[in-house]
């Protein structure tokens, strides 16, 4: 049955990496894959155990107690991924990431590198490197006319917004699992990966500078690009971006999950967010007689018609797939085997970060958290954090904001794979090269 279970999952993640070649959501194969590895643990009756990380063993458990147990662990992730979403939509409502534009001063294109660069690495670190590259990717649409510059600009940016998400418990997916699982806190997570994410962002940005795609000014005239069109934008937005850095101080303070201090900074935002919409609805209906209160639209209804649910169905399909791996305590014997196999988990984990180039690191961090049994902050975990967020760069469909950019800008995958994929290896190989340095000369010295 095992061998079955096991062809079941891998068919599904074939068609998941697949998605683009087979014109299928990567959603429909997770969800279909969950539902029937389960199907098959329930018909069968196979053994389904829980892995005691203190005794590094597996415990007999029962099928309905692993399965609400994992749901639960899910949908902890789920809801904070759902509130940090509505809130990055109720900003985009008041057009607040047109404020960003403001800081574009200068024509020369080494300057707007480095600005580029420099934003990408901290807006991912605040709404996730997605977001931040969407947001980006937009501007510079509206800055730079050249399609050719556009796509080194695009590719520097998915580079730098992996970097930047790394290194933050809210700036990608993987690291807020491995948070919101206290595999990893908020500081030391900082602590650990923060000068390697600076390291993988510099190196490759310092060597494109040279490049003659940067050489030279701009045609585009600055002082053109349109403002927000909201009065309210720049105040939502350093609102709404305050709220989500507030979510790791109150699980510090509170020690309550994550999700429960993003829905607490999601009703702030939300709570402004109509009260500035009734002011602008006020002051249009005084200039309009004729406005009926029926075309007033909550932006926080908006916002939630906006999310992207298939991503939040993906994640629970993935996510609920690997846990039914880890509940028969095949990725408990894997990890052993893979320990024997190659005892230095340095390697092992540079490998989990080049092989998230080419799979999702979404079911990659999955499978790593059911394999290893580390405690909180064990480095291992911080140099998965690194290795999953930064390997991804490597090629356009190895990260989310890989994809999206691809999308936006119609990046060719072979144009990235000759034009930018050295650059982001040698930005992930600096960083971890750097982590390990660090690791076990300064912080574990």
């Amino acid at each position: 049955m095992e061998t079955i279970i096991i062809i079941v999952f891998l068919v599904g993640y074939l068609a998941i990496t697949l998605e683009h070649n087979l014109k299928i959501d990567k959603l429909i194969p997770a969800l279909a894959m969950m539902a029937i590895l389960w199907a098959i643990i329930a018909l069968t009756h196979m053994p389904v155990f829980e892995v005691n990380a203190e005794l590094k063993e597996l415990e007999p458990s029962h099928l309905d107690e692993m399965l609400l147990h994992h749901l639960g662990k899910t949908a902890e992730i789920l809801v904070f991924l759902l509130g940090a979403m509505t809130i990055v939509e109720i900003i985009d409502y008041f057009d607040g990431f047109a404020t960003i534009k403001g800081y574009i001063k200068t024509r020369s294109k080494r300057k707007l590198l480095w600005l580029f660069s420099i934003l990408a690495f901290i807006l991912s670190a605040i709404i996730d490197n997605l977001t931040a590259t969407i947001v980006l990717v937009t501007i510079l649409q509206k800055v730079i006319k050249d399609r050719e510059t556009r796509l080194w600009f695009a590719g520097l940016i998915i580079i730098n917004a992996n970097a930047g998400g790394a290194w933050s418990p809210i700036g990608d997916v993987t690291t807020t699992m491995l948070w919101i699982a206290d595999k990893v806190s908020a500081a030391q997570l900082v602590i650990h990966v923060l000068l390697p994410s600076i390291i993988c962002m510099l190196v490759p940005t310092l060597i494109a500078g040279r490049f003659k795609a940067f050489q030279g000014n701009i045609e585009t005239d600055i002082n053109q690009i349109e403002t927000p069109k909201s009065k309210f934008g720049p105040t939502m937005l350093y609102l709404g971006l305050g709220s989500i850095v507030f979510v790791p101080f109150f699980k510090t303070i509170t020690h309550l999950p994550p999700y429960v201090g993003m829905m607490l900074s999601l009703a702030v935002v939300a709570t402004f967010a109509e009260i500035y919409s009734n002011a602008k609805f006020s002051i249009s209906s005084a200039t309009d007689e004729g406005h009926h209160e029926a075309a007033h639209h909550s932006p926080v209804h908006k916002a939630l018609s906006k999310i992207e649910l298939p991503s939040i169905l993906f994640f629970l399909g993935i996510l609920l797939a690997v846990a039914a791996l880890e509940s028969l305590g095949l990725l408990f014997h894997y990890a052993e085997s893979m320990n024997q196999a190659i005892p230095n988990t340095d390697i092992v984990v540079m490998l989990l970060g080049i092989g998230s180039a080419v799979i999702d690191n979404v079911p990659l961090v999955a499978a790593s958290m059911g394999m290893f049994s580390e405690g909180l902050d064990s480095p291992l975990w911080h140099f998965i954090a690194y290795s999953a967020g930064t390997g991804g760069s490597m090629l356009i469909i190895g990260s989310a904001a890989g994809v999206v950019a691809m999308g936006m800008e119609k990046i060719d995958f072979f144009w990235y794979l000759r034009k930018i994929a050295w650059l982001a290896f040698a930005g992930f190989l600096a960083g971890a090269v750097v982590f390990i340095l660090l690791r076990d000369f300064v912080l574990h010295g």
